[in-house]
């Protein structure tokens, strides 16, 4: 039975994200956003979802430049392992900087950057549009003459890492501070403070900041405020994904002459008219609400997003037994989930309208996995009974997950 074992790395992380609130509870630090942290572990669900869909695209690629482009024929020993991962972590460095100080690529790596918080749950926020554009850089790699099985090996180890670094709880690390990215000098990264702006770029060895000038450490005397410059101030799951592409299409639209444009798009991000911001909010109504959370709705969204780690854990776990059909329903229905679940923190009206739609969805999805006839007939008399009371159960339902009366 071939069970992709990858996936036993949703609850590895997740055992650790709760380790972590644990020991900070205990120590009375305020580290930790109920709603910031499943905003982060949205983002994150979404990209190991994705994961499942592209990964062996991205393998494919580096297989064919290797195979047909590579320099070098390269077999596996230790050396060339070392050599390898220092190569890795070099193209990641300089992914990283022109993520920081180019626009178009800026567009996919903010998302992880937009967390007010800093703990683990911030690790998770990698949006598959970033994989794309990491692979380009990476594609060096077989192109060196590295074959694509070393690739892959040596990215799971690299994509480890990084995880442990996105901690307040671990203090300066002596004489590793000098090699290895520490969560110190990631603190320093994550910062929106002046002085720590665009420094850190490393993700496994500081060296590369050391070497190119964007190394920095962190100052005791000073208090570090996380998250960007301007903040989005939003729990949606999808403006959270695409607010800076809106911002920088409305940019270009802004600029005049064609040269112009394109410089835009490669630009830093400082470049950007940070009132753009406000006009791609009013264009797509991004208003958060300023309504209280009550226990009840906070108990909803975590047990909505507990069992979609639950059903993304077994969707990866068994993705080589699932047919294809069954797999783009349970993608979907999971997208569904965590776009109800940002709309659901910004106490949006419309979640009904998801919630339908998630629900047909996985009645879809029994109906192919279990096709008996007196299934389809209770389902289709359920399916009359919620088109003809729509409005009343939706009514109902508003009341239900915000627990006070709310016009439509």
């Amino acid at each position: 039975m071939k069970l992709n074992i990858l996936a036993f790395a949703v609850p590895l992380f997740v055992s650790f994200m709760v380790l972590e609130y644990v020991v900070a509870r205990r120590k009375k630090l305020p580290y930790f956003n109920l709603h910031h942290s499943i905003a982060n572990i949205s983002v994150g669900i979404a990209e190991r979802l994705m994961d499942v869909w592209v990964v062996g695209l991205f393998y494919f690629v580096y297989d064919y430049i290797q195979k047909h482009y590579g320099l070098f024929h390269i077999k596996p020993n230790l050396l060339l392992w070392i050599l390898l991962l220092l190569c890795t972590d070099f193209m990641w460095y300089w992914y990283h900087r022109l993520a920081h100080e180019i626009n178009i690529f800026w567009a996919a790596h903010i998302v992880h950057h937009q967390s007010e918080d800093f703990n683990y749950t911030v690790s998770a926020r990698i949006t598959v549009l970033q994989a794309f554009i990491r692979t380009g850089f990476w594609a060096v790699l077989p192109l060196l003459g590295f074959p694509a099985p070393m690739i892959t090996s040596i990215l799971i180890v690299h994509g480890l890492y990084p995880f442990f670094i996105h901690t307040r709880l671990v203090g300066k690390l002596g004489i590793l501070e000098y090699i290895f990215v520490t969560p110190s000098h990631h603190r320093v990264h994550h910062a929106s403070n002046e002085q720590y702006l665009d420094k850190n770029y490393g993700d496994v060895f500081i060296i590369w900041d050391k070497l190119f000038g964007t190394f920095q450490k962190e100052e005791d005397n000073v208090e570090i405020k996380y998250g960007l410059t301007h903040p989005i101030k939003t729990y949606s799951f999808l403006w959270q994904h695409f607010h800076f592409l809106a911002e920088l299409t409305y940019a270009i639209r802004r600029t005049k002459g064609g040269w112009n444009k394109c410089k835009l798009l490669f630009s830093k991000p400082d470049q950007i008219d940070p009132a753009v911001r406000e006009i791609a909010e009013e264009r797509f109504r991004i208003r958060q609400s300023n309504a209280p959370f009550d226990k009840p709705l906070n108990r909803y969204v975590i047990w909505q997003i507990g069992l979609t780690i639950a059903l993304l854990f077994i969707f990866i776990l068994f993705e080589h037994f699932i047919p294809l059909t069954q797999q783009v329903l349970i993608s979907l229905a999971i997208m569904l989930t965590l776009i109800n679940c940002g709309a659901i923190m910004e106490q949006k009206q419309w979640i009904y309208y998801l919630e339908f739609l998630r629900l047909l969805t996985l009645t879809i999805g029994f109906i192919l996995v279990y096709p008996a006839v007196w299934v389809n007939i209770l389902l289709l008399f359920a399916a009359i009974l919620l088109v003809a009371y729509f409005d009343t159960i939706r009514v109902y339902y508003l009341q239900w997950v915000y627990h006070r009366h709310r016009s439509s």
